[in-house]
């Protein structure tokens, strides 16, 4: 348990981010640390060793959630953590912050452990999780009333505050007369009132619409250049990848199942940071590949000078088959074509009312095939795509297998193993065998069903469950014309 003093000061700080544009103006330099005390030297405020999070079940098993992790938080940067759903990111928050024990594991504020520490941070939420009866001081005042300062001196930091966020003049307005992104701002207020050594964020723009959303990160950055945000570190959960590559000095990915650090590593770009540039759609690619291919090891992180990924001297036998159905990916074309052929992948998601992570296996089976180009978080559809999308189902059905016979190995292996053979028969095993030796043996076997799925749409051959087996579909015979037939 938390001390009393403690808990209320984390019940006060889950706040929301702001959300009421105080400029458009973006700035032109960033607080950064010289490469000779780069911040990984530094001590860190917050050090978790060994920590994991599990659930006991009446049987010895055991729900793992995150698995064992190392993890620090040092004075000078904002620290992005990304990863799919389910990967334990706001678990792990949680657990950072001190809102929640580790099942195993520790966590250190400043070298001691974090229950017997007298931590101060702030929690930002993607909620307003104001005091709907409470004026805008009063809620800004709150986290301060439960640390037990006077009068006096909550007015003034939280006039301070109000100031510093852009709401100078709506001190005596309630809640329900602010707009969205005014209650957002206030929420924001609260949190760093407190002057937290560490502010935590958890998706704080996901509820934001985009133009108020561009501009309060252009402004959170504002505030942490100059020094006006009285924190020393960020921690910020999103799953924005853009996101992160234009807010964050360090970035982690998360994988899941359960969750584990897949990748982490600094980024070197200078503010402001250009999204047109190569460097930085590099580094978004590499983070959408390492999200969506989470059996392939990750490479390091591109070159920042150049934007070119180092050289893998692995040799890659397959790739990874997102396990996506034909019929997912010819009705995304179809709904980008009705887009002008370009869209944001999260728009995307939310038209057709999709999780993020249940639409990206079809948009990487998109771009595996040729149909699409995924940049800057932007699916736009190649001239092949807009054949398929725009063609009659046999025809459809021919351009799918021209593109998986040149884009997919293990499609191309099948059909050519089934060609050579004189019963034009393979066993599943031959290829489970292969695959094997990139892929779990759970994933082996989703990539083969994945394989049966795309074979038989574009009847490049047929499987026998019973029997295991690939069969090469008969060709069918040309048909006779009538007057021959006569």
């Amino acid at each position: 348990m938390l001390p009393l003093a403690q808990s209320k000061l984390h019940f006060f700080s889950l706040l929301s981010s702001w959300g009421y544009p105080m400029s458009n103006s973006v700035i032109s330099t960033v607080r950064t640390i010289p490469e000779s005390a780069a911040p990984e030297t530094l001590q860190p405020i917050i050090r978790a060793e060994r920590i994991e999070k599990y659930y006991a079940q009446p049987s010895q098993n055991r729900i793992q959630v995150i698995s064992p992790t190392d993890l620090s938080i040092v004075p000078g940067e904002i620290l992005a953590l990304l990863g799919p759903s389910g990967s334990g990111k706001s678990t792990m928050l949680r657990m950072l912050s001190g809102l929640s024990r580790p099942s195993a594991g520790q966590v250190y504020w400043h070298g001691r452990p974090i229950a017997e520490s007298a931590i101060n941070v702030s929690i930002v939420f993607q909620s307003f999780a104001l005091f709907p009866w409470l004026t805008v001081q009063e809620n800004v005042e709150a986290p301060l009333r439960a640390r037990g300062l006077d009068a006096d001196e909550r007015r003034e930091r939280s006039l301070r505050m109000l100031d510093t966020v852009g709401l100078d003049g709506f001190e005596a307005a309630y809640p329900k007369e602010l707009s969205g992104g005014m209650r957002q701002r206030v929420g924001f207020a609260r949190a760093l009132v407190v002057e937290p050594e560490v502010l935590f964020m958890d998706e704080p723009f996901s509820a934001l619409d985009v133009l108020t959303a561009e501009n309060l990160r252009s402004e959170l950055l504002e505030l942490w250049s100059r020094k006006t945000m009285p924190t020393k570190a960020v921690f910020l959960v999103t799953h924005n990848i853009e996101e992160a590559v234009l807010l964050a000095d360090r970035i982690i990915v998360l994988g899941r199942n359960p969750g584990h650090i897949r990748t982490d590593f600094r980024v070197q770009l200078a503010h402001p940071r250009d999204r047109k540039s190569e460097p930085f759609t590099q580094l978004v690619d590499y983070i959408y590949k390492v999200l969506t291919r989470p059996e392939v090891a990750p490479l390091a992180a591109p070159d920042q000078s150049t934007g070119k990924p180092p050289r893998d001297q692995r040799q890659m036998h397959y790739q990874m088959l997102p396990h996506a159905r034909p019929g997912g990916v010819a009705g995304l074309l179809e709904l980008l074509i009705d887009k002008g052929g370009k869209d944001d992948i999260y728009r995307l998601a939310d038209d057709l009312a999709f999780e993020i992570d249940d639409l990206l296996p079809i948009v990487d089976a998109a771009q595996l095939l040729g149909f699409l180009i995924v940049e800057e978080g932007d699916a736009a559809i190649t001239p092949s795509g807009t054949a398929f999308a725009n063609s009659e189902i046999l025809r459809q059905k021919e351009l799918f297998r021209a593109a998986a016979l040149e884009h997919v190995l293990l499609l191309r292996q099948i059909r050519r193993a089934l060609e050579t053979k004189n019963d034009h028969t393979v066993p599943e095993e031959f290829f489970l065998d292969m695959l094997d030796e990139q892929f779990s043996e759970d994933e082996s076997l989703r990539q083969v069903e994945t394989a049966v799925n795309w074979g038989r749409y574009a009847e490049l051959f047929d499987f026998d469950a019973a029997r295991r087996r690939f069969i090469l579909p008969e060709e069918p015979e040309p048909a006779v014309p009538i007057e021959d037939a006569e």
